[in-house]
């Protein structure tokens, strides 16, 4: 069974992923790195030389090939469980955590992102920053509804994050974790 990590930007998931994977001895797929690979360019650039809808069908390749795998951890960007399909394909063989942040907590954490030189593209036509309280919103349903587990982020460092996911993980593989932490 494989571990899927979902939420929005700067929730954790690559960082929280790697941890999980390098202590399970497990493969990290980050979907995000792995369509910079399969596109040859830096996301943001890919968005804005080529859209969107275009970046999202690249996704739906990447999630079909690593949800496809069997024992690895997938970190997925944000907006991968917009799609249904997706979160079909990461359910099939996956237990689903929600790497839940408040707006305040994404800010700051991206705000931090810029000032080292990692651009993320706008998901709309709002400042990044700007945009997190309404893409929040948005999206909301949609990680609670492909999630089986949900762990709030914004006052837990990665290491927090990746023991209380450790705790819960035997509870999941068995089939019957309790819905948040």
């Amino acid at each position: 069974m494989n571990i899927v990590l979902i939420g929005y930007r700067c929730s954790g998931k690559t960082r929280v992923g790697g941890l999980l994977a390098r202590d399970l001895k497990r493969h990290f797929l980050d979907t995000d790195h792995l369509i910079e690979v399969k596109t040859g360019m830096p996301i943001d650039s890919y968005v804005t030389r080529y859209g969107w809808n275009d970046f999202r069908n690249v996704e739906r390749t990447v999630i079909d090939d690593s949800a496809s795998r069997d024992n690895v951890v997938i970190a997925t960007g944000g907006g991968a469980v917009m799609n249904d399909m997706n979160v079909r394909k990461l359910r099939r063989n996956g237990w689903v955590v929600w790497l839940d942040a408040g707006a305040a907590a994404i800010r700051e954490r991206m705000a931090r992102a810029q000032q080292q030189g990692h651009i993320r593209p706008p998901l709309s036509e709002n400042d990044p920053l700007e945009e997190v309280d309404a893409m929040l919103r948005e999206r909301r349903a949609a990680y609670e509804q492909a999630s089986d587990w949900t762990l709030r982020t914004d006052t837990r460092s990665p290491q927090e994050v990746e023991r209380a996911i450790m705790r819960a993980l035997p509870h999941a593989l068995r089939g019957n974790p309790a819905r948040t932490a």
